[in-house]
């Protein structure tokens, strides 16, 4: 059979890219755009027959993108997240859009507890207060964790994980997602941001979620960790929450616009903790979306159906031209 035609997007040497792939062996001819940017990915999209989506977000596949990929008959994203893909065009164009669910979810369910354990007993104040010479063992007024009423916005897989880790030790825990569940552990969402202590976000960014948490609406005094997307919470009210006050602390490992630019008032909040959008990344999450990815793209050239499809269009894949 002639060899699928394969476009790998990831910001990758094209040498290192080759040698991920290499358990297709001779089904697939991989190539890479001739350079990072718009007009290179339109140009190589004419005879993509698979493309291998970019995590980062930078080259995506919108509808100029799919009309400009005639033979385009799969993407696969690596990643959880599928932003900036116009998954309604891909549909229309009969091509299946598969990510990889749940391969980051222990990585950040944990930094979520880790942020939040740090906010709560004051770890990076203690830190920079004895590197300066002080020794503040009344002032810093820590929290214990227990007891507290934690709030998940999100119960994918990551917010299943969150809602394990922070009930194993002691916490009052509560989720909200889009589709209600007859489940007690299920609460309002206006309820679960007014009364959490600390509010966990760890839903997908689309429409119907952009701006769905606003900071001024939470209990004053409880803690935001975001490791979802900049743009569920507001940040122009985060921000004034912080600096008021209002807010006793925030955790972020995803911005508005990243990276987190030079002149962004967060930068110099001592309230809160940023982290460069690397909650979900280990070894092990990495080695976990690799094999996620490669056992995909090998369903895909094999004729066998795919996992983890979002836009609607069987699993199945076939050639648009032989």
């Amino acid at each position: 059979m002639k060899p699928w035609n394969l476009l790998a997007l990831p910001p990758l040497p094209e040498e290192v890219m080759r040698r991920l792939l290499a358990p297709l062996g001779d089904r697939v001819t991989v190539r890479v755009p001739a350079a990072r940017d718009r007009d290179a990915l339109l140009a190589a999209l004419p005879e993509a027959e698979i493309v291998l989506g970019d995590w980062t977000g930078t080259l995506v596949l919108d509808s100029e993108a799919v009309s400009a990929a005639p033979r385009l008959a799969f993407v696969q994203q690596p990643s959880v997240g599928v932003d900036g893909h116009d998954l309604d065009a891909l549909a229309a164009a009969g091509v299946p859009l598969a990510n990889t669910p749940g391969v980051s979810a222990v990585a950040v369910a944990e930094w979520c507890l880790a942020a939040t354990l740090s906010l709560s007993r004051k770890l990076a104040a203690a830190d920079a207060a004895v590197r300066a010479g002080e020794w503040p063992q009344q002032g810093l007024q820590p929290h214990e964790l227990r007891g507290r009423r934690v709030g998940v916005v999100g119960y994918g897989p990551i917010g299943a994980e969150c809602v394990k880790l922070f009930r194993a030790l002691g916490c009052e825990v509560s989720y909200w997602t889009r589709t209600p569940r007859p489940d007690p552990g299920f609460e309002a969402l206006d309820s679960l941001v007014a009364a959490g202590d600390v509010v966990v976000v760890v839903i997908a960014l689309s429409d119907e979620t952009r701006g769905l948490i606003d900071p001024a609406r939470m209990k004053r005094g409880a803690l935001l960790i975001n490791a979802a997307r900049g743009g569920v919470v507001d940040q122009g009210s985060l921000t004034e929450a912080l600096r008021s006050g209002h807010l006793g602390g925030a955790a972020l490992d995803v911005f508005d616009v990243e990276p987190l630019p030079s002149g962004d008032p967060l930068r110099d909040l001592p309230n809160v903790l940023l982290s460069p959008h690397v909650a979900g990344v280990t070894p092990e999450s990495t080695g976990r979306l690799l094999t996620a990815t490669l056992d995909n793209l090998t369903a895909a050239v094999e004729g066998r159906k795919v996992d983890a499809v979002l836009n609607g269009v069987g699993p199945l894949i076939s050639r648009k031209f032989t």
